[in-house]
């Protein structure tokens, strides 16, 4: 039987989820780990040429920077890079020389695929060993495969890959694609097979792969604790030790749990990954799993809600990440619904009459509720809650722009809400226009106080008091009265938010007087 070998991947797929700011230090602790742990190959992160050397990252202008994170430079173990076609100029890439690093893997969609294997041929001819990997290969119909294992043999590369690029390849399929390679692939050329966990086959499709394979070798790509974009890759802690108990493998499992433990853990608080559903969704409509996470991040949609901007997406746009499509249809699905003009004139000669103090969610709407209640009675105010009721309060209206917060507020309210036209509400009390008050910070664009805010200055409203408007904390028990509001999100996305409504809020200053009535933490005036 072939030999199997383990491509641990974290240095570079994992560095989808900290910009592969990993670390000077910590590269060289996990590499040193992962030789401990006795993994065959080692990927140490991207080679492109178009970013500026750092110290701390993974990814590499130039092979030379990547090697001084190497200090064994142990026999048995094999160092690669990855480089995504168009990334290299290879004229830049020097002969292979008895160096650390001896082998290049190349992704590439199928549209590029011409191209790529010139460049695979041209690594090859330098003296690396070159691993082929065609992303998506799902996408490939049997005849355009064949032709590429053809095209492959051609080159000789050190392997050639099976390639799972949005986690949704089933057990037939992989079969199916694995009897192809294995019966047009030169014999002594590798297989290697790279998945995502968005279903959740990565561990179940590496094995059965072990059960099909015959003389050649193989490589299972993995990476510690799964790390990787939106649902992770096969956790290499896992699928070591099964290698361990049923293939007669010696990998040391501790050196990858101390990794996590040490390292990668505190990456993993800051910005989660591994399966969920939105990554199941986006596996489901076969594409790209950034469009995942964009809509994830927004915090305003419901899974249903996903699904349904997932069957708006052109299949020719599914593949590749494009930020400006899926935000022009988020914002398409988000103004589907009819503006009740007709309340809108009601409303805004009720705005003239009295104070109006807005109360946010936030923890300090409950620390402070005695503060509030003092507030609102000192001055009549006119009430308007965000998102949720407001329970020490029985507020005036309720504001929502979130799909996600309507569908969990309770219908009896319905007389006094105020939405946005995003959400489908036709008993409601207003229906406002929601295109017309997003803003232009990215990551609040569709924050609800915020558009509440530009509706009331476009409503000729001169002065607002706030209550329980904080900011985000990265400690998600601190950022809503209501646990139940809790949203989990990466302290990076609370950060972006921070500066986008500090940002919002000096610039409206300038046209509507605001008070804070509660103390704030990440907010300034």
């Amino acid at each position: 039987m072939g030999k199997i070998n383990l491509l641990d991947c974290t240095l570079r797929d994992g560095g989808y989820c900290n910009q592969w700011k990993f670390g000077w230090k910590n590269i060289r602790k996990i590499i040193m780990g992962l030789e401990e742990s006795g993994a065959e190959i080692i990927e140490c992160g991207f080679l492109n040429e178009k970013v500026q050397y750092d110290a701390d990252s993974t990814r590499f202008p130039k092979l030379e920077q990547a090697e001084k994170f190497i200090t064994q430079h142990k026999r048995n173990t094999k160092y690669v890079c990855m480089v995504n076609y168009g990334d290299l100029d290879i004229d830049t890439l020097p002969v292979y020389e008895n160096g650390i690093i001896d082998g290049i893997r190349v992704a590439f969609h199928k549209e590029n695929v011409n191209e790529a294997l010139k460049l695979c041929r041209q690594i090859n001819e330098r003296g690396y060993k070159v691993y082929i990997q065609p992303m998506v290969v799902l996408d490939y119909t049997d005849e355009e495969f064949l032709s590429l294992l053809h095209r492959a043999n051609e080159i000789h590369p050190y392997a050639f890959y099976i390639v799972d690029s949005f986690g949704i390849m089933k057990k037939k399929e992989l079969i199916r694609i694995y009897y192809m390679t294995e019966h047009n692939l030169d014999n002594d050329i590798c297989i290697g097979f790279h998945s995502h966990n968005n279903t959740q086959l990565s561990y179940s499709n590496a094995q059965e792969l072990l059960e099909l394979r015959g003389n050649r070798d193989i490589i299972i790509d993995c990476s510690i604790f799964g790390m990787g974009r939106g649902a992770g890759n096969l956790n290499t802690e896992l699928f070591a030790q099964y290698l361990n108990d049923n293939y007669n493998k010696n990998y040391a499992i501790n050196p990858l749990l101390i990794i996590y433990d040490e390292i990668l853990s505190m990456f993993y608080n800051k910005k989660s990954w591994g399966y969920s559903l939105d990554n199941y969704l986006s596996a489901t409509y076969n594409c790209h799993p950034n469009y995942a996470a964009f809509l994830d991040e927004k915090n305003t949609l419901s899974i249903g809600d996903m699904d349904k901007i997932f069957q708006m997406l052109d299949n020719s746009r599914k593949n590749t990440f494009d930020r400006n499509y899926i935000e022009q249809l988020y914002q398409q699905y988000m103004g589907q619904n009819r503006v009740w003009q007709e309340s809108i004139e009601e409303f805004k000669k009720i705005l003239q009459k009295r104070r109006i103090l807005i109360i946010a969610p936030g923890k300090s709407s409950s620390l402070e509720k005695e503060k509030i209640k003092d507030y609102i009675q000192a001055n009549n105010c006119i009430v308007i809650s965000i998102n949720a009721e407001y329970p020490y309060y029985d507020a005036d209206y309720v504001f929502v722009s979130n799909i996600r917060r309507y569908k969990q507020i309770d219908k009896k309210l319905l007389p006094k809400m105020i939405v946005t036209s995003n959400i489908l509400s036709d008993k409601s009390y207003l229906v406002i226009d929601y295109d017309r008050y997003v803003n232009s910070y990215e990551a609040v664009k569709d924050n609800a106080i915020l558009m509440l805010l530009k509706y009331l200055e476009s409503e000729g409203v001169k002065s607002v008091a706030i209550a329980g408007l904080d900011g985000y904390s990265h400690d998600l028990n601190d950022n809503y009265a209501d646990e139940g509001m809790i949203i989990k999100t990466s302290s990076e996305i609370f950060d972006k938010r921070n500066c986008g409504i500090n940002d919002f809020i000096k610039e409206i200053s300038s046209k509507i007087q605001l008070q804070f009535v509660t103390s704030t933490k990440y907010i300034k005036l």
